[in-house]
């Protein structure tokens, strides 16, 4: 089995659902980027979701977009990426899913990149921009490279269009709860146990649920649904209140996420 597979193998097996962290990589600065990444991972996230910097993140809210501007503005390339994730590698075996856009992957070549991605020790490619119809290229480059692949369900997907999608994942299903971008909510979008169910339907790979969830109460109420939990803006304005003390950013990572995934028991 692949790492990916193994974490939400390994948490089913413990009557949870995986918890997956989401991190811009390079937010605020390589070094604490790092520290951070090892936080969240030594505090429990199953899964770690790196952000990969871009210019214009259209799919994400203002704290995400925010967060990418951070990391450019302090040196991070394509190049610093693969070695955050070389780094992280060689400290743990967590998984690593890249939370991309198909202009970065696209603009260095689709094979050069994934198997580059591979390298350096990423798991799987969640490409936010890049509908199955399109993912040919992609999909056959992750599979030559042994890299899974992520893809999206969102509330406004017709049934009919769920088998394909599901049909270019390898890695598991991520249902985004909410239409628009990234951000975190006061209360989690209705609708998200028949979201699930409807797309189990059509697939015998884990589920995740993300967008806008940002409290254990949260955590534990789509974990009695989904596979798995992500959680990426509520950790990210950590990052960001933290910029006047970025020492304290790691330490205030690993409490919260701590106290999020204890509620990814299933009761």
């Amino acid at each position: 089995m692949g790492r990916i597979k193994d974490a939400f193998t390994k948490a089913g097996s413990q009557g949870r659902a995986a918890f997956i962290a989401y991190l811009c990589a390079g937010d605020p600065d390589y070094e604490t980027s790092l520290a951070a990444c090892r936080a969240v991972v030594a505090a429990g996230a199953d899964i770690l979701e790196l952000g990969v910097p871009f210019s214009d993140p259209l799919a994400d809210g203002l704290t995400n977009q925010l967060a990418a501007q951070r990391a450019l503005e302090s040196g991070m390339t394509a190049a610093r990426v693969f070695e955050l994730v070389a780094a992280l590698r060689s400290l743990s075996d967590v998984p690593i899913v890249f939370y991309t856009y198909y202009n970065l992957v696209f603009s260095n070549g689709v094979d050069a990149y994934v198997r580059r991605a591979k390298a350096a020790g990423v798991d799987g490619l969640l490409i936010l921009d890049l509908p199955p119809e399109e993912s040919q290229e992609a999909a056959k480059a992750c599979a030559a490279h042994g890299v899974d692949t992520v893809c999206i369900v969102a509330p406004t997907t017709p049934d009919t269009r769920i088998p394909l999608i599901a049909a270019a994942a390898t890695g598991f299903i991520y249902y985004v709860s909410r239409e628009g971008v990234t951000g975190v909510r006061d209360q989690l979008a209705a609708g998200i146990p028949e979201a699930v169910a409807r797309i189990r339907a059509h697939t015998d790979l884990p589920i995740a649920v993300g967008f806008g969830i940002s409290t254990r109460v949260q955590v534990s109420q789509v974990a009695a649904h989904a596979d798995g939990v992500v959680v990426g803006s509520a950790l990210v304005n950590l990052v960001r209140d933290g910029l006047g003390d970025r020492p304290g950013i790691a330490p205030a990572l690993a409490r919260k996420v701590a106290d999020l995934r204890a509620g990814t028991q299933k009761l």
